[in-house]
This record gives C-alpha cells, sequence and structure tokens, in this order.
C-alpha cells in the first residue's frame, strides 16, 4: 500500500545527522511500495539542501547526490488537493498550509502518513489517518 512522506522523513534518509526509526522504516517500504507527496514536496527539499549547505552540514556535491537519490526513489508528486479540505485542517489543528498538505493527501488517498512533525502526526491521529511506525514522533 502506498504511503505519504513528508519532507522531515526524508531529510532523515539524506542528511547524516538525522537518523530516525520511522524514516528508516519508510525508507525500507519504498522498495515494496511507493510514497506519495504533495507538489510542493519538491521546492521543500530542494530548501531544505539549499539549507543545509549555507549551514555547512552539505556541500553542492552531496546536494547533487541526494537529488539524484530521491529522483530514482518510488515517489510519485500529487498535483490535486482539495482545497477546502486543506485550509479545514490548517485551521482546526493550528497546521501550516504546508503541513496540512501532506495530511490532506494522506486523507484523501485513504493512505498512511509517515512524519517525525509532532504537530502533524497528532493531527494525523486525531483525523483517523494511519501514522506510518505509530511511534511517536520527534519534535520538529
Amino acid at each position: 500500500m502506498p504511503f505519504v512522506v513528508d519532507a522531515s522523513v526524508a531529510a532523515s534518509w539524506l542528511l547524516p545527522d538525522e537518523i530516525d526509526a520511522v524514516a528508516n522504516e519508510a525508507y525500507v517500504r519504498l522498495s515494496t511500495d511507493h510514497a506519495l507527496v504533495p507538489s510542493l514536496w519538491w521546492f521543500e527539499m530542494r530548501n531544505l539542501f539549499i539549507a543545509s549547505e549555507r549551514r555547512g552540514r552539505l556541500n553542492a556535491e552531496k546536494t547533487t547526490e541526494a537529488l539524484k537519490l530521491l529522483a530514482g526513489l518510488p515517489i510519485v508528486i500529487d498535483q490535486d488537493v482539495d482545497e477546502a479540505s486543506l485550509l479545514d485542517l490548517a485551521r482546526r489543528y493550528g497546521l501550516t498550509v504546508y503541513d496540512a498538505a501532506y495530511l490532506e493527501l494522506a486523507q484523501r488517498s485513504n493512505v498512511p502518513l509517515a512524519s517525525l512533525d509532532r504537530a502533524l502526526a497528532n493531527a494525523a491521529r486525531a483525523e483517523r489517518v494511519p501514522i506510518l511506525g505509530n511511534s511517536r514522533p520527534n519534535t520538529c
């Protein structure tokens, strides 16, 4: 079964000091399933890499390698969105619209969510969206 993966999980795959059991489980799951992401994920990941370069965590070569790795993974970018649901989720749970986009996609697709963001995971639980790993997420 596919699942939605957010940027916090993908960051854990690619940044050497961001190891997490839920992220590892999601990565292993990619060998048999595909992941879904909202269209903003493409921008979020590139911003994450540039910010990591600026902080000295990565260099341009490592960013290029990370982007190649991501491109080879079975991750499908979903271009659709239910705007009313997205805004409702953001308002109801105090989420950013960016975080609510992951929850809206998981809810609309009826698939689990993989996230290390506590507020997003708590909102997913409240909406009865399954959480991959069902473990306590980090505080992002």
